[in-house]
């Protein structure tokens, strides 16, 4: 008898039939299986899109179960916030006056334009949307997948952020955010959540909503406030201690503009107003509240703030987290500079100040940073000098980084004066010599050599080579050739960062104070990690620009102790006054420390020593690095660079260097310091070459 399970045969006996699961995708009764995977298809993407449709709603609905609405009760409150040095001691204790120095006020207490000229900066739509932008949150969601952040957030979403104090670049905080937002405007009056948030948002000087920064900015309470005075807080918030008029007035105004301007074009303003509309002065700022060193330690707690804003660390947070903050700064190496500084300064007049920093070559890590004892005053290391011959390595980069470059054995004409280019140059006090390589011009300071030098490479060529090792894009702008001499300002710390690309042979490390930032309850904000640095500059170029000053400490009677091998430049920078000069710099590296030091005044007038005299770079400056250098050294092993292979032409032996170097000290001691053999000329033709 037949099987009746086995198929049909053609030539041979019948075989079983496959189970019906094998037989994927399902037939439909009575007709073949061509269709079942169209149908299966199907199925999957109506599946798909009732998953696209649906996992929103439900998400939103879970959501609006779980999540509280947040009410201005629920403001996180203020936490003791601490910055360690790198070896983990205190350096400041930050405890925010936030809950002291917040006034709750009815919207009535606010002009009707001031609160437009928030609306104007922050949320133009504020009183038509739904508590959210989908837009915004969309590009803010491409962001973040896209190892972006933030952004998208109307004021409602920032009320959210300010009470529940999750300010973290996560989808889950945008996604908990949005929720909330929209519970907010469902249960509040939009008048109500605007009255909340300009008694919640943080304004800087320690101000936590509009009546106190009313008061912190102006003197004035908040029902006083003019449109322009509006117009200045509102243009705060994204940044409120960075846009202080009082640390950059220039953006302030920038902001204040972009506020007043959107007003007009939202109707809230009327042409006539805005033209009549003048940036509002506003009243001196207090001293920083308890735990922040008045000393000059309080330069490095307002420059660890501003590099918190950087990395993405909000004041808010800083104030309400608890924030734990690592930064690069050696307490021996900062105690140091703030020490020499002092007692070198003490025998000097009273008009003088100085500046010191200090970068580690191999991270960018700033080891110390002297601005003035005087930490809630003036910081001179943040203060644009011009750096006379300190610059000069810089035009060396350029012309070794030409093709073919010029080499360090390269001889000029450096006799003095000379007219170049159309350009009267001078060497200090008439030094010259009829023919010097480069490593000699360098070690001598020969101007006319280096101003020759920038006029063959391009001034924006030296420029270029001095963005590269470090000195920031937004100087140096419009070079001519006293760019070789120094004519553009720069800060110290600008100096010392672009030198310690030198000394890493041509590795760049972005120059940073802090290496890590967390919260109370562990959790990580910010992890500067190890900077594997970026390759700017030719690793020969480097090392020829770091031969060619290997021999001016020494020429400059402030060598390294025990002979340590250094690499260092003076400078100085001519006064308008006939034989008076203005600034005075020293700044040299060894492979694990770069140090820039500035000597100058307050109000620009000539720089002079305890005898009367002009100071030049290896005076005060100079006794002030080498000083550092060697008590940051002590007892370090000795490093050496690496082997020098001379790119183009080769200098002179090292002991007709040498012998060089001797020639100079005896001219040094004759001339009884009445100048500096490594300072700058005035040009009498041009005073920008000073």
């Amino acid at each position: 008898m037949a099987d009746p399970t086995a198929a049909p045969s053609v030539g041979g006996p019948p075989g079983p039939v496959p189970p019906r699961w094998w037989r994927y995708p399902p037939r439909r009764p009575g007709g073949g299986g061509g269709t079942g995977w169209g149908r299966w298809l199907r199925r999957a993407g109506l599946a798909g899109l009732a998953l696209v449709l649906l996992g929103p709603i439900v998400a939103f609905l879970v959501g609006w179960l779980i999540f509280p609405t947040p009410t201005p009760d629920d403001l996180s409150t203020s936490q003791v916030a601490t910055i360690s040095f790198a070896d983990g001691s205190p350096l400041a204790t930050i405890r925010p006056e936030g809950a002291q120095n917040r006034v709750k006020v009815t919207l009535s207490q606010v002009p009707e334009p001031v609160r437009y000229a928030v609306l104007s900066a922050e949320d133009r739509t504020f009183y038509s949307n739904p508590g959210f932008d989908l837009g915004g949150i969309g590009r803010a969601a491409w962001r973040q997948l896209t190892g972006g952040v933030g952004g998208g957030s109307t004021i409602t979403q920032q009320y959210v952020k300010i009470t529940t104090g999750q300010d973290q670049h996560s989808l889950w905080r945008k996604y908990r955010e949005v929720i909330a937002a929209a519970k907010i405007s469902k249960e509040y009056s939009k008048d109500q959540i605007l009255e909340d948030y300009l008694n919640t948002i943080y304004l800087g000087r320690g101000a936590y909503g509009i009546q106190a920064a009313a008061k912190a900015y102006f003197g004035v309470n908040s029902d006083q406030l003019t449109v322009a005075q509006g117009a200045l807080l509102a243009g705060l918030i994204q940044s409120p201690s960075r846009w202080d008029p009082a640390t950059d007035p220039a953006k302030a105004a920038q902001r204040w503009t972009y506020v007043m301007d959107g007003m007009v074009s939202e109707r809230w303003l009327s042409p006539a107003e805005r033209a009549a509309a003048q940036f509002p002065p506003t009243i001196a700022t207090r001293p920083p509240g308890g735990g922040v060193p008045s000393n000059h330690l309080g330069h490095i707690y307002t420059q660890v703030k501003a590099e918190l804003q950087n990395v993405g660390v909000t004041e808010q947070e800083l104030n309400q987290e608890g924030l734990k903050i690592t930064t690069t700064i050696d307490p021996l190496l900062q105690k140091s500079a703030a020490d020499i500084s002092a007692k070198i300064l003490k025998s000097q007049p009273a008009n003088l100040r100085s500046a010191l920093v200090s970068v580690d070559p191999r991270n960018g890590g700033i080891l110390a940073y002297y601005g003035g004892d005087n930490g809630v005053g003036l910081d001179y290391a943040q203060v644009l000098k011009q750096p006379g011959s300190s610059f000069k390595p810089f035009v060396m980069a350029a012309a070794l980084a030409r093709t073919p470059p010029i080499g360090l054995g390269t001889t000029f004409d450096g006799s003095s004066p000379q007219t170049i280019a159309g350009q009267k140059v001078e060497n200090s006090d008439g030094d010259g010599c009829d023919s010097c390589d480069l490593k000699q011009a360098m070690t001598r300071s020969i101007n006319t050599i280096f101003y020759q030098l920038a006029v063959q490479v391009g001034p924006a060529a030296v420029a270029q080579a001095a963005h590269q090792a470090g000195i920031p894009e937004g100087l140096l702008a419009n070079p001519t050739a006293g760019i070789a001499l120094g004519d553009k300002e720069v800060h110290p710390g600008d100096m010392a960062s672009g030198y310690a690309t030198f000394a890493a042979e041509g590795v760049y490390h972005a120059p940073h104070m802090i290496t890590r930032v967390e919260t109370l309850d562990g959790r990580v904000l910010y992890d500067g990690g190890n900077s594997t640095g970026e390759q700017r500059l030719d690793p020969r170029v480097a090392r020829n620009v770091t031969e060619s000053m290997v021999s001016v400490a020494s020429s400059s009677a402030i060598p390294l102790a025990g002979g340590r091998p250094v690499a260092a430049k003076t400078g100085t920078t001519q006064s308008r006054i006939a034989g008076q000069n203005n600034d005075a710099w020293t700044v040299g590296y060894t492979p694990s420390i770069s140090t820039a030091v500035w000597v100058g005044t307050n109000d620009n007038s000539p720089i002079k020593n305890s005898w009367g005299g002009p100071i030049y770079g290896r005076m005060v400056p100079g006794s002030i690095w080498e000083q550092f250098m060697n008590g940051a050294l002590r007892g370090q092993p000795v490093q050496q660079f690496s082997k020098f292979a001379p790119l183009g032409a080769a200098p002179g032996s090292a002991k007709e260097d040498d012998d060089e170097d001797e020639d100079d000290e005896d001219d040094d001691e004759d001339r009884s310091d009445s100048r500096d053999s490594d300072s700058d000329s005035d040009s009498s033709d041009n005073s920008d070459d000073n």
